[in-house]
């Protein structure tokens, strides 16, 4: 599989330095080197950089498993155990808990690894985020998809989303 291309699929999240190596319907995951691009003035990771990072996998992986249908962040909550410092790195992974018709939640959860033992990671962070799903996509955005879908085997060009609810 070819290594997902992070500035294609999120500019906002490459800026951050952040690296994509996973994506699928059913898991992503990455790493940031924490730089002082993405630190508070206490040089250690910003947590809004932590939550940014959490509502950006969960989209991706909501908008692939809906079937590239459209989807929307509507609740995020990011509970912070640790620090990260200028120079850790940080992976994150997103999976999801439940995909439903009209909602999905994701879980993210960050790690600082350990330099001197890259398998041992200490968890840092860790979101739920809940998107709507299978929102109806304007015509202007029909390919909005197109980027994502070359990460997913067979993944046809999207149908047409079904009718929903305005809620």
């Amino acid at each position: 599989m070819t290594k997902p291309d992070t500035a294609e699929l999120d500019p906002v999240m490459h800026a951050m330095g952040f690296e994509l190596d996973t994506v699928s319907p059913s898991l992503l995951a990455g790493r940031l080197p924490v730089t002082t691009r993405c630190c508070q003035p206490f040089r250690v990771l910003h947590g809004g950089v932590s939550a940014m990072v959490s509502e950006g996998l969960a989209s991706m992986g909501a908008h692939m498993a809906s079937g590239f249908r459209r989807v929307a962040g509507v609740h995020l909550s990011i509970n912070h155990f640790r620090s990260a410092a200028v120079g850790d790195l940080v992976h994150a992974r997103a999976v999801p808990v439940h995909i439903g018709r009209s909602t999905q939640v994701w879980e993210v959860k960050l790690w600082k690894v350990d330099p001197e033992s890259p398998e041992k990671k200490t968890q840092i962070a860790e979101s739920r985020v809940t998107l709507l799903c299978n929102l109806p996509v304007p015509e202007n955005l029909h390919n909005a998809g197109d980027k994502l879908k070359k990460y997913v085997p067979d993944a046809g060009p999207a149908a047409p989303a079904p009718p929903t609810s305005k809620l």
